[in-house]
């Protein structure tokens, strides 16, 4: 006879505390088995020394590790398509629901809406719960129920539902004693999956109060190193939303919290308009005929443009996965500005290299650099790429970092002249717009 349980599927939550989806599952009726699925849909088109796959394989491990010397239970680990798991797990068990948290990407929504049509025809549940955000989808919208598309009223608005409510922490520890007693379940190598670990390492985060206190002061400087590294694990998860919240409010900082919401703003944008993750959300933008110089954009992408700033930029993403955010708006700007390359080249290229890689942001940001996302600011904002310098690392700190080589003869001439590329970018935007 098989035993009857319920799973809990992992996925972009992964922590075993102030977990809703894994907190509901504990809760029910029924012996809870956790899972999760390295999705070949997925990892099919990551290179086999991705840091994400070596850094979301060894958090698994170290959440199978706990489980199994504090509680005998354990993580179930599989490699596939979801659907194909989940027809092996109803012959192997008598299942009664599967939790777990939403998913809000173009992809997972659909790979969820058929998952649950098909457990839903041998009589399963599907319950998926809010985690990852405070708030979701359609939670924060105008008066008429639309959504906002200026960052500044959702975040006022937001700000005011959030203190008219309580903010839930889920102890799900205190009920562990309700996982399936087993510690030998599936376990996975990254050889398994055909992967190798990476070399990069994806930063601990650091939200400590001076962090925050000081975060408005020096979250511009690059050379200072002292933005939180939070991305990676908000991303997968291994953090709680809630928790860095409470972080923020106890510390009383506003930009640091901002930020948290800014998050939330580029989720709720890719939800409302799907098309976005193709497409430039204000569609005349389509009409824009880039050059796409694919020469040039090589340049761009091993930091040999001949400014330093911007090299200095394109070599630490290259080296370590993560690229200070004042840089990628200048590096961004670049691309889309100087050289008059289409923003999905740039998109596509740092969500192959950023350890925080998360569409909706990453799709946010780089449409806000292009001019055709949501914001209000006309498409003739050009960073200097020079001037920059002078603002952001006058004492040149992060570009000897990075660019060892810049005042040597060896380094690139400037690949274009910034007052021509200026000119040259707005004309172009006016032919296309106008």
């Amino acid at each position: 006879m098989k035993q009857p349980l319920n799973i809990f599927w992992f996925r972009r939550d992964l922590r075993l505390d102030d977990n809703v989806g894994f907190y509901k599952a504990l809760s029910s009726d029924y012996p809870v088995l956790p899972i999760f699925i390295f999705d070949t849909e997925i990892l099919d088109k990551l290179p086999e020394d991705d840091a994400r796959v070596t850094f979301i394989h060894g958090t698994l491990q170290t959440m199978s590790t706990t489980l199994q010397k504090e509680y005998q239970s354990n993580l179930a680990m599989f490699h596939s398509k979801p659907i194909e798991i989940f027809k092996q797990l109803i012959e192997t068990y008598d299942i009664k629901s599967v939790f777990t948290n939403h998913d809000y990407e173009p992809y997972a929504k659909k790979r969820d809406s058929e998952l649950s049509d098909f457990l839903s025809k041998h009589e399963i549940e599907f319950k998926t719960f809010k985690d990852q955000v405070i708030f979701e989808k359609d939670e924060v919208v105008k008066k008429d129920g639309k959504p906002y598309m200026v960052y500044t009223p959702y975040m006022r608005v937001w700000k005011a539902q959030f203190k008219s409510q309580e903010l839930d922490i889920y102890d799900t520890e205190s009920l562990f004693s309700n996982l399936i007693k087993n510690s030998e379940l599936p376990n996975l190598s990254l050889t398994d999956l055909g992967f190798k670990t990476s070399i990069q390492k994806i930063a601990q985060y650091v939200v400590t109060p001076s962090l925050i206190q000081a975060y408005e002061e020096t979250r511009n400087f690059p050379a200072k190193d002292s933005t939180s590294r939070l991305g990676p694990h908000l991303r997968f998860g291994t953090v709680s939303i809630r928790k860095m919240v409470q972080k923020a409010i106890a510390e009383d900082n506003e930009i640091f919290w901002q930020e948290l919401i800014w998050r939330e703003f580029f989720m709720q944008i890719l939800w409302h308009f799907p098309h976005t993750a193709k497409d430039s959300f204000k569609s005349k933008y389509d009409r824009i005929e880039w050059r796409n110089n694919e020469d040039e954009f090589y340049k761009w992408c091993e930091g040999k443009t001949g400014y330093p700033l911007v090299d200095a930029g394109m070599r630490e993403l290259n080296e370590t996965g993560f690229m200070h955010n004042r840089v990628r708006m200048l590096v961004g700007s670049f691309l889309c500005k100087h050289l008059l390359i289409d923003w999905r080249w740039g998109e596509a290229y740092f969500a192959e290299k950023l350890h925080d890689y998360d569409m909706s942001s990453n799709i946010g940001n780089w449409q806000w650099v292009a001019g055709s996302g949501v914001d209000a600011t006309p498409y003739f904002r050009i960073f200097n790429p020079t001037s920059q310098i002078q603002k952001f690392d006058k004492n040149h700190d992060y570009i000897k970092k990075w660019v060892p080589d810049y005042q040597e003869l060896t380094y690139p001439q400037p690949m274009v002249d910034h007052k021509i590329a200026r000119e040259r970018c707005l004309k172009m935007y006016k032919d296309a717009l106008n």
